[in-house]
C-alpha cells in the first residue's frame, strides 16, 4: 500500500501550485485530466508554483521523496527531501482528478564536490570555501558527524 500525503488547499504549498504553473497545466482550467512533463526539483530546495484553477485538494505520493505547503495567495511550495520520483495530482472539490505531474528530486550539484575514497563518500559545500555538508548517500561516520554538529548548532541558536 503506497503512502499518501494530503493537503487541502487551504493549507497547500506553494511549490505545487508553482509546479502546476511551470509546467502550464491547461488541463486543470477545465481540460481533461492529462499526465504533464515532469517538474524537477532538488534535494533541500524549494520552488513557488501556482495551483490550479478549482483545485481544492493535492496529493503528493509519496511524501518522504517530496512534500508540498499550500499558501493562502494560490501558490504551493514544492519541496524536495529526498532522491526519487512520486507524483502529485490536483482534486476538484468532487474529487474529480483535474491534473497529474511527475515530480523528480535530483541531487543538488552548484558548488558542492564529492570526496569519493573507495565505496564511502564524503560531500562538501564549497561556496566560497569547501564545508562539510549532508547529502544522502554519504558514508555513516561522515553524515552523523555533520548532522550532530549541525544539530547541536541549531540548538544554540534557540
Amino acid at each position: 500500500m503506497s503512502r499518501l500525503s494530503y493537503a487541502r488547499v487551504g493549507g497547500m504549498s506553494s511549490a505545487l501550485r508553482s509546479a502546476f504553473a511551470s509546467v502550464g497545466l491547461s488541463l486543470l482550467c477545465g481540460g481533461p485530466a492529462l499526465a504533464v512533463d515532469s517538474i524537477v526539483v532538488q534535494t533541500d530546495h524549494a520552488q513557488v508554483l501556482k495551483l490550479p484553477p478549482k483545485a481544492t485538494t493535492i496529493v503528493i505520493g509519496n511524501p518522504m521523496i517530496a512534500d508540498v505547503a499550500v499558501q493562502k495567495n494560490g501558490s504551493m511550495v514544492l519541496t524536495g527531501k529526498a532522491y526519487g520520483e512520486t507524483n502529485l495530482i490536483a482534486q476538484d472539490a468532487s474529487g474529480a482528478v483535474i491534473g497529474e505531474s511527475k515530480i523528480r528530486v535530483e541531487a543538488a550539484t552548484d558548488n558542492m564536490v564529492i570526496v569519493q575514497r573507495g565505496m564511502e563518500r564524503e560531500t562538501y559545500s564549497c561556496a566560497p570555501r569547501c564545508q562539510p555538508t549532508l547529502s544522502l548517500g554519504d558514508q555513516k561516520q561522515h553524515f552523523e558527524s555533520v548532522g550532530a554538529q549541525t544539530t547541536a548548532r541549531n540548538n544554540l541558536a534557540k
